[in-house]
């Protein structure tokens, strides 16, 4: 498995491994409603064109693994992980480990002293292996659906 810098040829397969992650991993946790207002298909295009937009101002990497794209994340110059995806088939293979392994020392170097995020349910026990604590349950609504998703914050030695 290879981790490198997000280019933007691989938005496309990154918005079509988010869509397939939320479904399918996510289901555990949430609705197929809320599942359906966090990530809907009809919305690819649009999603594609703000991520470029998005991606373009962040530390971004993917996981690449035989030119498949295992997983990415994204991280702002303040210390905020965005989105941490792992496409389905590369579950508990350690490739969210990686990723934030990779921009937790990104952030290091920049001295950024810390990082936070919005944990989904499915993945606050994740985080919380990582480090991360909760500092915050939240309520979020996409598209009138409410969401449940954690504030968490983890404080780095720089």
């Amino acid at each position: 498995m290879n981790i490198r810098e997000w280019e933007e040829r691989d938005t496309d397969e990154m918005v079509e491994l988010f869509y397939h992650t939320v479904h399918m991993v996510n289901s555990r946790d949430y609705s197929l409603e809320q599942l359906n207002a966090w990530a809907d298909l009809a919305e690819k295009g649009e999603r594609k064109i703000a991520w470029l937009l998005s991606f373009r101002g962040r530390i971004a990497y993917v996981a690449e693994d035989d030119g498949i794209i295992a997983g990415f994340v994204d991280m702002t110059s303040e210390g905020y992980v965005d989105r941490l995806y792992v496409h389905q088939a590369y579950q508990r293979r350690g490739v969210a480990s990686a990723l934030l392994g990779k921009v937790e020392r990104e952030a290091r170097n920049l001295q950024i002293g810390r990082l936070w995020t919005e944990a989904s349910v499915t993945a606050k026990a994740f985080f919380e292996r990582k480090g991360y604590c909760v500092t915050e349950e939240q309520r979020v609504l996409r598209k009138g659906i409410p969401l449940t998703n954690y504030v968490m914050i983890k404080t780095l030695n720089i």
